[in-house]
């Protein structure tokens, strides 16, 4: 239930971001969700595309610093709390997130992509209590499932 990420190492330069993202829309690759973060002197761009794996291979080709990172994507309820039941059930397990950013939000459903410190371990301690994840089919395609 682990999913690829694509993380992509950004110039902070006028139309870098731009020439990115003209990259994977000329290959018909989507964007399903991403973050965006930078420094003074360059950016992180983390992204679920629907094909990571030419993702990078077509970013690299066109001089981009591209790589893949495993991650999940934990399905939740939209409600009051419900992120920090998720945190506080793997602080007790004693996994420490890395990153986090959200996937999708539809109707009362949020979904959220998380770098932890040992996945395996989360995808188990998640599992247990009640949590669902996204195979990577599904984080791949989510915007085709987000109008059904």
């Amino acid at each position: 239930m682990v999913i690829k990420q694509l993380s992509v190492f950004i110039e902070n330069r006028k139309g870098r971001l731009e020439q990115v993202t003209e990259v994977l829309c000329e290959k018909n690759i989507n964007i399903v969700s991403f973050s965006l973060a930078d420094t003074s002197e360059y950016g992180m761009l983390r992204m679920i595309v629907s094909n990571p794996e030419e993702g990078r291979k077509v970013l690299k080709e066109k001089g981009f610093s591209a790589m893949l990172t495993d991650v999940i994507a934990v399905k939740i309820v939209q409600e009051p709390g419900t992120l920090h039941k998720i945190l506080q059930i793997l602080f007790e397990a004693e996994l420490s997130v890395e990153y986090m950013y959200t996937l999708t939000t539809t109707g009362q459903n949020t979904s959220i992509i998380m770098k932890l410190s040992d996945l395996k371990e989360a995808l188990k301690v998640l599992e247990f209590n009640g949590y669902e994840v996204y195979t990577a089919l599904e984080a791949y395609e989510i915007t085709n499932n987000v109008d059904k």
